[in-house]
């Protein structure tokens, strides 16, 4: 299944062999600085409705690390680590053909 959305995000996201569920709302944020969330004892991702396409995509991968961090058994990690890293990976992954890694060829 996938969020409606100009791009299409994930419903899922496997991470260390754990089904994320990927969901969009509006989060309550009292300082303007949460733009997405991941509770890891329900493997759930929430990212922030109202932002741009790109924002959400960067937003995602962003839990995504954190997710990946913390199932890697780091419990604790920088969030400036993680933001620096996730702004880097969105580049990476959106401006390169990954299709080599499922077999396929261009």
């Amino acid at each position: 299944m996938i969020i409606e959305a100009i791009i299409a995000l994930p419903h899922k996201i496997k991470i260390a062999g754990v089904d994320y569920t990927v969901g969009l709302k509006e989060l309550i944020d009292l300082d303007g600085s949460t733009l997405g969330q991941v509770i890891y004892q329900k493997s759930d991702i929430t990212i922030k409705q109202s932002m741009s396409d790109d924002k959400k995509a960067q937003t995602l991968i962003h839990e995504m690390l954190h997710a990946i961090l913390y199932e890697s058994g780091y419990k604790e990690h920088s969030e400036e680590m993680v933001d620096r890293l996730s702004i880097t990976l969105h580049q990476v992954l959106r401006d390169n053909d990954f299709s080599w890694l499922h077999g396929k060829r261009k």
